[in-house]
């Protein structure tokens, strides 16, 4: 006996007691039943031979029965849903917005209310409608429309066969197809195929996607439950069946086009469903016409049509296809991904970082500059917002990823914020930030290195031409890291970039080098990478820069960027979903946590001398950094973060790179328009997420102050006798009796040098303390450089048009 209705008696029995027949074993008389589907097959070849007789032109009745063959049930392609990490849509993509559901989980009155517009005597016949044939054979014959009447079977077979034109010939295939259907399925197995086929206007494929859109309820709720279908919404989801969408000759019957005609429509269905019993007199008596959600531009498959998180869509499709996902199989859809991005993080990163935000440092420059803004979860990896250019469908300023996702197209050069991966290979090599470097010393080609048009000596031990690591890493000088890449290898900076997350660099010359599956072998090769991989010269993908950024910023632990939370399928057959893929978030320890704390100390006072202090006293660290193009910079950045999300920010050419300029007319540099993104970022995710502060751990210093890779130690003072001893002053250092005695701020160009510790002696190193950070603010100041060989002599240290955002 068929299950009852949710709100009457059950289907009455057909004249053998049966509920449908079929492969279903429920008629009384087996027997009975056989004779009776040969008693149809047999009337169903004789209209064929009445059609043939009024001129339709088939061969034979039998013949014609017996050469149509059955095709096979249509796997209906489906949308995929894509989720934000909160689980709401952030996009449905697939040529059709449907989602396929088992029958046997379909609420019952769903059923009986399709039935009731669409074919009340579905459980009772064999799934051809006689008198729509001989109907069909008699206009055919007196010149009228080739048309008739098709049962629920019928409407599928032609859907199945894709039989599309109308003609007699159709007509009958469709009716051949619809008997050999009732053969081999039972009712509700044809319902379920109808009902995940059907289209039910506003782009919605299949009675699950109009029940979610028309009442924003499942049809798989089970009756009496919050989010089930009632009776009344059932009938208004049928009634549109007839007509989905409006027409010159008649609007249709979606109730959002025509409520007039669909409420006539749906009190035809509601007393088709009372006369066969489906619903009780009580609930027709009680009907009142349900309330339906407007019409939604952005339902169906284009939700992200137009929105820059939309980006993240490619990103998604190369995410599932590591995953072994084929894009064929996505295409099929049927798929719910549920990914990292976090919305609070995703709108402060597009307000941060496009040109149509008000708010956003970017806001009022050309049209020709682009932002990208990334932010990265440092503990696990996961991409929480994701800023790479307003159109979606255009060039992927943050991925550089094809649009189809299946490769890398381009990428930009870092600048001095390579530098945080030279520092991890030097910290790793026993180098101390206290190490002092030649700033004087010529490459072995003859040519100097250029610091941007800055001069180390006005910061570095005054007259003194060596300078301090720690120093050079604020002010962003570039000779240490050439000659660290020069002492230690430069395969080793390039090691330490990869093994923080960067997997590609480009040659000079455009050569895009996996360095997965490359080595020093390849590295230093001719043509390849020179020891300006030290400062930024070659170009590298944002993305896995940032990447490479949160592993700084995460103590030194690896973890891959990545998009992608959990992707689940529904299986139409059982209605389970099931795990199809999901994130990998264990780390990899890549740098030691004790070299970090060191790192991180020094990045934290790139941060105060920038006046980027973030928001309630949250600590952050961060590193600047400019590349040259023509007379000016080219690609500008700054990247850092706090610990509970790593920021990298990029501004530079839209498509084309261009010259750089500040409002003011200067030059851009990282410390500039980059730097005041990053801050507005993080700042607004900071108060979106109410995020209490945490701290970076506390410096551990590590290294060998007298590493012999450093080049700018003095000579060791000579033997003193003390019989020559007159007494005199201490010298630069280097002879008089006080040169043991801390000099206090004598020597550290005016900003204390760490208290005196360790003033002369054979380092003259000042303590490392930062020796004259001063303001060392923003444009310039030797900020970045990276090998900016036409940068002005003098360059600007302060914007005084620049006003910190609180």
């Amino acid at each position: 006996m068929r299950p009852t209705g949710p709100a009457g008696p059950p289907l009455p029995p057909d004249d053998e007691g049966s509920l449908g027949g079929g492969r279903s074993g429920r008629g009384k008389d087996k027997s009975k039943a056989a004779k009776r589907r040969r008693r149809t097959n047999i009337l169903t070849a004789a209209a064929a031979v009445v059609v043939i007789l009024l001129g339709a032109g088939v061969v034979g009745g039998t013949y014609f029965f017996d050469d149509v063959d059955l095709p096979p049930p249509v796997n209906e392609d489906q949308s995929n849903v894509i989720l934000d990490s909160k689980g709401a849509v952030l996009a449905k993509l697939g040529d059709q917005n449907r989602t396929v559901v088992p029958e046997p989980k379909i609420n019952k009155v769903v059923e009986y209310a399709v039935a009731a517009a669409e074919d009340k005597n579905f459980y009772k016949h064999h799934g051809i409608d006689m008198k729509g044939i001989v109907r069909a054979a008699w206009n055919n014959f007196t010149g009228g429309a080739t048309q008739g009447a098709s049962t629920i079977t019928q409407q599928y077979a032609r859907h199945a066969a894709e039989l599309k034109e109308i003609s007699i010939n159709r007509k009958l295939r469709e009716a051949v197809i619809a008997r050999k259907l009732e053969s081999k399925y039972d009712k509700d197995q044809i319902m379920g195929m109808y009902l995940n086929y059907i289209y039910l206007g506003e782009g919605r494929y299949g009675i699950e996607a109009a029940a979610q859109g028309y009442f924003g309820k499942s049809v798989l709720t089970p009756a009496g439950q919050k989010n089930a279908v009632t009776p009344y919404e059932a009938a208004v989801l049928a009634s549109i069946i007839k007509q989905p969408e409006p027409t010159d000759t008649h609007k249709g019957y979606d109730p959002n086009y025509n409520p007039t005609d669909a409420k006539d429509r749906w009190e035809y269905t509601m007393a088709n469903m009372l006369e066969m019993g489906w619903i009780s007199q009580e609930v027709y008596d009680k009907r009142v016409y349900p309330k339906v959600k407007p019409i939604s531009k952005s339902s169906a498959a284009k939700s992200t049509a137009g929105k820059p998180v939309g980006m993240v869509m490619r990103h998604v499709r190369a995410e599932l296809a590591e995953m072994g996902i084929s894009p064929a199989e996505f295409d099929k859809g049927g798929l719910t991904v549920t990914t990292t991005i976090d919305p609070d993080v995703q709108k402060a990163a597009e307000e941060a970082g496009s040109r149509k935000s008000e708010s956003s440092p970017m806001n009022g420059k050309p049209a020709t500059y682009q932002a990208a803004v990334i932010g990265i979860d440092p503990k696990n990896g996961r991409v929480l917002g994701y800023y790479a250019g307003d159109d979606p469908d255009g060039l992927d300023y943050g991925g550089y990823l094809s649009g189809d996702g299946s490769k890398i197209i381009g990428g930009q050069s870092p600048g001095s914020t390579f530098k945080i991966y030279t520092l991890a290979a030097a910290l790793k090599e026993d180098i101390s930030f206290k190490t002092t470097w030649d700033g004087t010393k010529l490459r072995p080609n003859g040519t100097k290195i250029s610091n941007a048009g800055a001069d180390p000596g006005t910061v570095c031990k005054g007259k003194i031409k060596f300078c301090d690591l720690e120093t050079a890493t604020i002010k962003s000088y570039n000779f240490p890291f050439y000659w660290i890449a020069d002492a230690i290898g430069r395969d080793k900076v390039i090691a330490a970039a990869r093994d923080a997350g960067l997997r590609h660099m480009f040659t000079d010359d455009g050569k895009m080098v996996d360095l997965t599956k490359t080595d020093k072998s390849t590295w230093e090769k001719t043509g390849y990478f020179d020891n300006e991989v030290a400062f930024g010269q070659y170009r590298v993908v944002p993305l896995e820069h940032a990447e490479g950024v949160a592993t700084i910023v995460g103590n030194g632990v690896h973890h891959k960027a990545h998009f992608i939370k959990s992707v689940t399928r529904l299986d139409p057959e059982t209605g389970k979903k099931t795990i199809v893929g999901s994130e990998k978030v264990a780390g990899k320890p890549v740098f030691d946590p004790d070299q970090m704390s060191n790192m991180q100390s020094v990045l934290r006072e790139i941060v105060r001398v920038d006046d980027r202090d973030l928001r309630g006293g949250q600590q952050g660290i961060a590193k600047s950094g400019t590349w040259e193009f023509k007379e000016g910079s080219g690609d500008t950045w700054f990247v850092g973060g706090m610990p509970q999300l790593a920021a990298t920010v990029w501004v530079g050419g839209a498509k084309n790179k261009v010259e750089l300029k500040e409002s003011n007319g200067r030059d851009m540099f990282g410390a500039g328009t980059p730097s005041r993104i990053w801050k507005k970022f993080l700042d607004a995710v900071i108060k979106a997420k109410d995020l209490p502060n945490e701290d970076f751990p506390k410096r551990v210093e590590t290294g060998n102050p007298d590493s012999p890779f450093a080049n700018g130690q003095e000579p060791p003072p000579p033997p003193q006798n003390e019989d020559d001893n007159d007494g005199g002053d201490c010298v630069l250092g280097f002879i008089g009796p006080d040169c043991n005695q801390n000099n206090g701020g004598n020597n550290g160009g005016g900003n204390n040098n760490g208290g005196g510790d360790n003033n002369g002696g054979n380092n003259d190193n000042g303590g490392g303390n930062n020796d004259g950070g001063g303001n060392g603010n923003d444009d310039g100041g030797g900020d970045d450089g990276g090998g900016n060989e036409n940068a002005p002599e003098t360059q600007p240290t302060f914007d005084p048009t620049f006003q910190p955002q609180n």
